[in-house]
């Protein structure tokens, strides 16, 4: 965007990957683990600096989602409010790790839905359930809306069948989520799946996406 660059989630931290390798296969998560997984070796593959990364929008502060913060040393986090009071007061073991999303980057918290730039072409919107202030992004490109789904809905299967993970912490928050994707999708908006390894097969990287 003219006004800066965004990224969505940064990923796992490196430190995780040896050890979360063999729990979370990825024939079931749709995880890869590999040398050079870092989000700022990802990054400068595709020939973007990290250090021009201007703000980073975590879907929520899980160590999946967030672990990579420490390698974009410019960006400002965006995360909803009530996501980073969970995280600080009601610490989930082995979920939210303080190292990962308190890196002394600058935290703007919000509540609720947030236009980054101002003209509608990224769009922070609320979709609690997983967690308690879960969101995700609806990114308006040439060819039509994309919504960034991150965890609020793992596969498209799940949204499919209005099926939600048992990973999620309210129920009736998720459902209120999954409908609300549904009628999205129904209008034409593309989701992309946080943990969908099915859809990511399909997927092109970088900026032959756009």
């Amino acid at each position: 965007h003219p006004r800066g660059r965004a990224l969505f989630d940064t990923g796992m931290g490196v430190r995780y990957r040896r050890e979360l390798a063999d729990a979370l296969p990825a024939n079931k998560f749709g995880l890869q683990w590999f040398e050079g997984m870092d989000v700022a070796t990802r990054l400068r593959a595709i020939d973007v600096d990290p250090a021009s990364i201007d703000w980073v929008i975590n879907s929520h502060l899980h160590i999946d989602h967030c672990g990579g913060n420490a390698h974009l040393p410019n960006a400002t986090v965006i995360v909803q409010r009530r996501e980073w009071d969970a995280a600080r007061d009601k610490p989930e073991a082995g979920l939210y790790e303080a190292q990962d999303y308190d890196t002394g980057q600058p935290i703007k918290a919000i509540a609720g839905e947030h236009d980054l730039f101002g003209d509608g072409t990224v769009r922070i919107v609320p979709t609690h359930g997983h967690t308690p202030g879960h969101q995700s992004v609806i990114v308006k490109l040439p060819g039509g809306e994309v919504l960034l789904a991150g965890d609020c809905c793992y596969t498209e299967r799940n949204l499919d069948a209005m099926v939600q993970p048992r990973a999620t912490v309210d129920f009736e928050q998720g459902r209120i989520t999954m409908e609300r994707l549904a009628q999205l999708r129904d209008g034409g908006t593309r989701i992309l799946f946080g943990h969908d390894g099915r859809q990511w097969a399909t997927v092109r990287e970088g900026v032959a996406f756009v």
